[in-house]
């Protein structure tokens, strides 16, 4: 195989006077250059390579926890329905009476003036909570006054709910 070199007479001619030149220095000088040439490479390694490598990572990082935050946030929304939950009908007493049963809880209702109370004599904070929520988002009653109070048993409340049309 035949090697063709192509000589370029600029490069040439800069590096004939680069040795020229090199070869006039001093041991010491030469030691000299040779130091700051290393300092200048590391320099340039650094801030030209390094730095920007770190920055960029640093930037993708974020922007995946910035991704990762709203990704966590729209799956806790959860998703948007076209339809409605059905509206529960009928009187304060038959909508709380039939609505806490999904939730695993036992109601006493005792009609107000405009509205009801409902007594819950044992059950969980979040049923309790998940029942309120569905009243008010499932029927026109609204919670007008809400006493809950810990049990004796971690976890369980007993309610009184007042509801107002």
């Amino acid at each position: 195989m035949r090697l063709i070199l192509a000589r370029m007479p600029a490069l040439d001619a800069a590096l004939i006077r680069f040795d020229a030149w090199w070869s006039g220095l001093s041991r010491r000088e030469r030691f000299m250059v040779g130091g700051l040439a290393l300092f200048l490479a590391a320099l340039v390694l650094v801030y030209g390579v390094v730095k920007p490598l770190q920055s960029a990572r640093a930037s993708a990082l974020q922007d995946i926890r910035t991704y990762e935050t709203l990704t966590a946030r729209i799956r806790a929304a959860g998703t948007l329905s076209a339809n409605q939950p059905q509206r529960r009908q009928g009187s304060p007493a038959d909508v709380i009476t039939g609505s806490a049963p999904s939730f695993g809880l036992t109601t006493t209702v005792a009609p107000l003036p405009g509205g009801a109370r409902a007594t819950v004599a044992d059950g969980s904070y979040d049923s309790v909570l998940a029942w309120l929520a569905d009243l008010s988002a499932t029927s026109s009653l609204r919670i007008q006054r809400v006493d809950i109070q810990r049990t004796a048993t971690p976890g369980r409340v007993s309610a009184v709910v007042d509801f107002g049309a």
